[in-house]
């Protein structure tokens, strides 16, 4: 160890603060916070008692810095921050890649209601979050079924001469040529904002009142429409499988085994039960479940900025609670309550969420166990020296050479690394030249190859042809150390029967061989990446909607299919029972758009 820690021990404070460590090469290894620094940071070079994650980052530490702070929330205010700026591999690394979508009110004079997601930019009023889209358009398209609210964007609006056919479905008042007035619109989106802020009760309070007000005034079909809403909004509720009291609550539970860590957030706004997520954080340090959570909770709130509740609901007893609840309490701007011990409602969301948690272990164990026997036995047909930790597939597609795309999807032994992934537009290559595609884009991914990003092995769609355009473009930027795997679909091109070419041989696998299965998956994910690429580039091209080019879907069913669901998007994100139910179209013709539209 090249770090003397007695002298620099001996004049350490004893205030609280944080302290980082770095390797002899100035790398930032690990932030940590602490009460008493000298303490602190005097137990990783104790004799004993150390467990060999924290010895293997002690044998890295070449130096050490502090800041000291005047309390200990303002220390753990500033570990996060640091840890956001610097990522340090031997801290908690807590992963999202998405950002929470919403359902946004503009500010209008006939406000819309429709989807948001990422930063709040216009002005208006924001409903969430929501776990996931597709809370969001579940709830969109209930309120519009149910009030007929506008979903169009003002450009839209603004240029109406007759009413769209959203209206003609039932799904819009027309607003913008005048059928409904200001007031009326303003309680039907009034009646709205209450559902999602979990009035329920005020709701159909408020509803009944205004149905027995206009039967009164002999308004028998308006007072028959509101009865139909009340009659729809009494089955929605019964239905919701979680309800509770008035109150914005998350609810976080964790479980460990094997190596695997799942922390699993249900997600309460306004008594409502949004949804729910999983999430993996990555740990170095051997924490213990208590350790591991509180500094889930840090990072989740305090590093990826998400709404903090009124209550934070725990499986276990938080450590630092005090410091914690501090930090919350600042970042929010009022009291944020974290439970442990709860009864009744809250209770049952938390043994919900524990069990939900260790399902998301037990299906992760199983994947990860799965996908290490297909790596091993990839391991050994291709004869390797060692287990792939990183593989790189490319694929092109085109449609007769309009709007040519190139995928690379990654792979790693956790699964796909999407975060990895790359579409490359091909320009200045002839029609329909899949060889110069594949050269320009394999030279656009290699000419700036760093190490960390090097694949242990890289597959290429197709056959002879294009394994040659691979070798020649490594050869051409001397690199001689990854190897080369063909995938070709044979003669027959039916799935099972590849011919994979490795080193100069061409052979077939077994059908039920493990390496097949992961070199089909990862096939089939360059495939699927490189059609959706296309499909977008095409699509943006002629300004043509995604329901065109399906076979046996023509103007007729197209326009049957978004008279059913809205809009092209919705269709997209129906199920094949959904589907099957608009007039025309068949069961299988079903399963063959929801095929074109997910490939």
């Amino acid at each position: 160890m090249s770090f003397d820690a007695k002298p620099f021990l001996k004049s350490l404070s004893q205030k609280p603060g944080v302290y980082r460590m770095y390797d002899s090469e100035g790398i930032l290894l690990y932030v940590g916070k602490a009460k008493n620094l000298k303490k602190r940071v005097s137990s990783y070079f104790s004799a004993s008692g150390l467990n060999t994650k924290t010895m293997a980052l002690v044998s890295r530490i070449d130096s050490i810095e502090v800041s000291i702070t005047g309390s200990e929330t303002e220390a753990l205010l500033l570990e996060q921050n640091l840890i956001k700026q610097n990522k340090p591999p031997y801290n908690i690394l807590l992963k999202d890649d998405k950002s929470y979508p919403y359902i946004y009110r503009s500010s209008h004079e006939f406000p819309l209601l429709g989807y948001a997601r990422g930063k709040k930019f216009k002005t208006g009023q924001y409903f969430g979050p929501f776990p996931n889209s597709y809370a969001v358009r579940e709830s969109l398209n209930f309120l519009q079924k149910i009030f007929r609210l506008r979903n169009c964007e003002d450009s839209y609006f603004n240029n109406r001469s007759r009413p769209c056919l959203q209206h003609q479905i039932g799904r819009c008042s027309a607003p913008c040529v005048g059928l409904i007035s200001k007031q009326d619109y303003a309680a039907d989106l009034s009646h709205a904002e209450m559902f999602l802020q979990g009035k329920n009760q005020d709701l159909m309070n408020d509803l009944n009142a205004s149905m027995e007000a206009l039967a009164g005034d002999l308004k028998f079909e308006e007072a028959a429409r509101v009865r139909d809403q009340v009659q729809y909004l009494r089955r929605v509720q019964e239905s919701q499988s979680i309800d509770a009291q008035q109150g914005n609550v998350d609810v976080m539970a964790i479980y460990q085994a094997k190596g695997i860590c799942a922390v699993h957030v249900a997600s309460v706004r306004h008594g409502r039960m949004l949804g729910s997520r999983s999430y993996y954080p990555k740990f170095q340090m051997d924490e213990s479940s208590e350790q591991a959570l509180a500094a889930f909770i840090s990072q989740f709130y305090l590093v990826l900025s998400r709404e903090i509740p009124d209550e934070v609901i725990t499986s276990h007893e938080l450590q630092d609670r005090t410091v914690i609840q501090s930090a919350l309490k600042e970042q929010k701007g009022k009291q944020v309550k974290l439970a442990h011990s709860v009864r009744s409602e809250r209770l049952g969301w938390l043994q919900l969420a524990i069990s939900n948690a260790e399902e998301a272990v037990r299906l992760k164990q199983q994947d990860k166990l799965h996908i290490m026997s297909q790596y091993q036995d990839l391991k050994t047909v291709l004869q390797l020296d060692d287990i792939p930790t990183r593989m790189e597939c490319f694929d092109i597609s085109h449609s007769h050479g309009e709007a040519t795309v190139a995928s690379c999807v990654v792979f790693n032994q956790d699964g796909p690394m999407k975060s990895d992934y790359r579409k490359f537009n091909i320009e200045g290559e002839v029609a329909g030249d899949d060889y110069g595609a594949m050269h320009q884009a394999l030279s656009r991914r290699f000419k700036k190859l760093t190490d960390d990003k090097k694949p242990d092995l890289l597959l290429i769609d197709g056959g002879k042809g294009q394994l040659n355009i691979a070798h020649d473009v490594l050869a051409q930027l001397n690199i001689t150390d990854i190897p080369v795997l063909g995938v070709s679909k044979g003669t027959t091109r039916k799935a099972g029967m590849e011919i994979l070419i490795f080193q100069g041989r061409s052979f077939n696998l077994d059908l039920s061989s493990p390496a097949l299965h992961l070199i089909q998956q990862i096939r089939d994910e360059s495939h699927r990446f490189a059609i959706t690429g296309h499909r977008a580039r095409r699509a943006k091209a002629r300004g043509r909607s995604i329901l065109e080019g399906i076979a046996g879907i023509g103007p007729k069913r197209r326009k049957e299919l978004i008279r059913f669901f809205g809009d092209a998007g919705q269709v997209k994100s129906a199920n094949v029972d959904e589907i099957a139910k608009v007039p025309g179209i068949s069961r299988q013709l079903a399963q063959d758009i929801y095929d074109a539209l997910h490939e």
